[in-house]
């Protein structure tokens, strides 16, 4: 082998368990990756929240991803619910949200780094559609005449082999039908995350990491034939640990979080924690 063609052998290696887990980050939070060219993923998560009065959502949902290119990505995500309690509106995870809609999102990595040799800077921003789906939630929100709406977020990070950093930002606003509107939410997320040297494995052993994240959602009223019902809104921010384990195209995650700052409206249900377990395969 040429000397030359060392460095390159060397930056491949390293960068190695960066590209198993392309498409994948943590649990709850905004992230930056995307899936490389021509990839596909399939996620399965289950994810809940519990309420103070044992009144309890719970629900699985289900997303295919696919990468038009390296930087750019589209996926498809629907759910289905097992119970649903009056909780206050709140996305609760970047790509695949506790709700019952249907939902279809692009994302578009537009900036990307290589600081140094196994660490990179990116940021990546969604757009998505949502549709409502077949099932409708709890509590007043599922009375409404529901419209479509739109998410938009951008996420800005850095990951090395053994050390994650990521914040985002977002929003979902709902249209209005026959005087009828969702609340509005207002959703960001910081995250940290640590690959200790001792977990730092190759296949076919799994490669595991944990986070500590933290995500809010400040959520607005909702309003009934033109008027604001009061009561309905809500800002809440959660934190919680989360552990990531990637085995060649194969990912499983999950966690729990807690609410470190809860200031939600009457009419809403208090949360005691939420939860959600995710299922990847990479294909």
């Amino acid at each position: 082998m040429k000397r030359s063609s060392l460095p390159l052998v060397f930056l491949a290696i390293n960068l190695l368990p960066l590209a198993h887990g392309s498409g994948h980050g943590p649990v709850f939070g905004m992230t930056t990756p995307t899936n490389i060219k021509g990839g596909w993923s399939l996620d399965l998560g289950l994810m809940g929240r519990a309420g103070a009065q044992n009144n309890n959502d719970a629900m699985v949902r289900a997303m295919l991803g696919y990468g038009i290119t390296e930087d750019l990505q589209v996926s498809l995500s629907a759910p289905y619910s097992f119970s649903s309690a009056a909780f206050a509106p709140a996305r609760i995870s970047g790509m695949m949200p506790a709700s019952m809609d249907l939902e279809a999102i692009g994302s578009y990595r537009f900036h990307r780094q290589g600081t140094r040799i196994g660490t990179r800077v990116e940021s990546t921003a969604n757009f998505g559609i949502i549709v409502p789906g077949p099932q409708r939630p709890a509590g007043m929100m599922g009375n409404l005449r529901r419209a479509p709406g739109v998410y938009t977020a951008v996420a800005t990070g850095l990951a090395s082999r053994s050390h994650y950093l990521w914040g985002g930002i977002g929003n979902v606003h709902f249209a209005k039908r026959q005087g009828d509107q969702r609340s509005n939410v207002l959703t960001y997320s910081a995250v940290w995350g640590y690959r200790p040297p001792a977990w730092q494995k190759e296949y076919p052993s799994w490669d595991w990491r944990f986070f500590a994240e933290m995500t809010g959602d400040d959520a607005g009223p909702m309003r009934r034939r033109g008027q604001v019902m009061t009561g309905t809104g809500g800002h809440q921010v959660f934190l919680g640990p989360t552990v990531l384990g990637i085995r060649k195209n194969y990912a499983i995650e999950g966690g729990v979080q807690w609410p470190i700052y809860r200031n939600v409206g009457p009419m809403m249900q208090r949360e005691r924690f939420r939860f959600s377990i995710n299922l990847s395969y990479f294909f």
